[in-house]
């Protein structure tokens, strides 16, 4: 998959969505109000599934 690269426009959009979707995250866990730990995985799905791809794709130069 030669053809499979991030642009550092869509490298930057990534980091946001993890960065924000991380925060979430973390505060689903702290906050522990009823139901929380759906919304965690809601949250914590899309952060480690950006996190995989700006870690394992490259960005083209």
């Amino acid at each position: 998959m030669p053809d499979l690269y991030l642009t550092p426009l869509t490298g930057a959009a990534l980091v946001f969505l993890v960065v924000v979707c991380g925060h979430r995250f973390r505060l689903a866990w702290k906050d522990k109000a009823p139901g929380w730990q759906r919304r965690a995985w809601l949250w914590g799905l899309p952060a480690a599934a950006g996190f995989l791809l700006l870690a394992f794709l490259p960005l083209q130069t």
